[in-house]
């Protein structure tokens, strides 16, 4: 496969950027706010280049890196056995911690053919006349979590049913956790019913990274049900086993509240720098990143005009064919700069 990411140390700010090696011939691969940024940071390069050519070498896409055989010398006193032991520390803390996915819209593109339509399925079960239209549902996704789009909704027009004959707010929760309920057991059936296919590349990056040791989880608003019967169906029972479910009402807040991410960091004992998120929607991102972690974007059907500017890279989806989204390349994304050579800690 293609390999997605490469990284270059910048000598003026000394910090990594992360950008795509093909970026010129593949940009539609990539948002165009990261491309705006590949040639900040490519201008930025060069004009190093130009007062210290010795420590610069010719990469992909006209981009530079500090090659071995030209790293910035120790600096006086620090002798050889201490720049290993320092390289070794920084190797090791620049392991990825985990990654974790969203569900919906990330392994499986559930949204408008799945979730919407058990929704309306369930209204209707319960006599009720309103029907979530495709455009409609689109906008109510900006809502996280399925209680509390549906509790927005029937808010919006208190004297039609079912909150007309609802007066109390207990007795409103109630009758919506009840209707969720039956929604997640139509989903449920759904899933089991094979009519909701996973992802073009979730299936070979979740083997790729359990097959390395790094843990996997899920992190959704949707709840814990559902994505649990995704995981188990969709991935099989011996990947469900090790893949942790975190979903559902877990966390008083849901996406974009960051709570979802930061119990999983604490629970799995992870560091949320060195943890990569996979997401699909705007609010999911700022859950990822306020959380403090790294956050790639695989657009779904349902967001793909939305803001992603602050996602580290950005994708149509995890690929099978010859472009993918490996390992590898999420490992580059928590890459590390020994701050003494100059060099790159793989």
């Amino acid at each position: 496969p293609i390999s997605v990411i490469s990284s270059i140390l910048c000598l003026r700010c000394r910090k990594m950027a992360y950008v795509c090696p093909a970026a010129l011939a593949v940009a539609p691969m990539l948002s165009v706010a990261n491309r705006k940024t590949v040639s900040a940071r490519k201008q930025c390069t060069q004009s190093m280049a130009t007062s210290t050519p010795s420590l610069m070498s010719r990469s992909c896409s006209g981009l530079r890196t500090t090659p071995k055989s030209a790293r910035v010398g120790p600096r006086a006193g620090y002798t050889t056995r201490h720049r290993s032991a320092r390289a070794r520390t920084l190797q090791c803390s620049a392991a990825l911690s985990a990654l974790l996915f969203d569900c919906d819209g990330v392994l499986v593109d559930t949204e408008k053919d799945g979730h919407r339509v058990t929704f309306n399925a369930a209204f209707k079960q319960k006599g009720l006349t309103c029907e979530w239209g495709v455009e409609e549902y689109g906008e109510l996704l900006k809502i996280g979590g399925g209680k509390e789009r549906m509790t927005k909704y029937f808010s919006d027009s208190p004297d039609a049913e079912p909150w007309a004959s609802l007066k109390t707010e207990a007795d409103q929760q109630a009758y919506v956790k009840e209707l969720h309920l039956l929604k997640t057991a139509l989903f449920s059936d759904m899933i089991r019913a094979g009519l909701m296919p996973l992802r073009p590349g979730v299936a070979r990056l979740v083997a790729e990274a359990l097959a390395a040791g790094v843990p996997v989880a899920v992190c959704s608003t949707s709840s814990e049900e559902a994505v649990s019967t995704i995981v188990s169906v969709l991935l099989g029972e011996e990947v469900a086993k090790v893949v942790r479910v975190f979903a559902g009402d877990m966390v008083p807040k849901k996406k974009p509240a960051p709570d979802i991410y930061l119990l999983a960091a604490e629970t799995l004992g992870l560091d949320p720098a060195k943890t990569v998120v996979v997401e699909d929607s705007a609010i999911g991102l700022r859950a990822a990143k306020s959380a403090g972690m790294k956050c790639i974007v695989t657009k779904s059907g349902y967001t793909g005009d939305e803001d992603f500017s602050k996602a580290d890279l950005v994708f149509p989806n995890l690929g099978d064919g010859a472009m993918q989204v490996t390992l590898k390349d999420l490992r580059m994304l928590v890459t590390e700069v020994d701050s003494i050579t100059g060099s790159i800690v793989p």
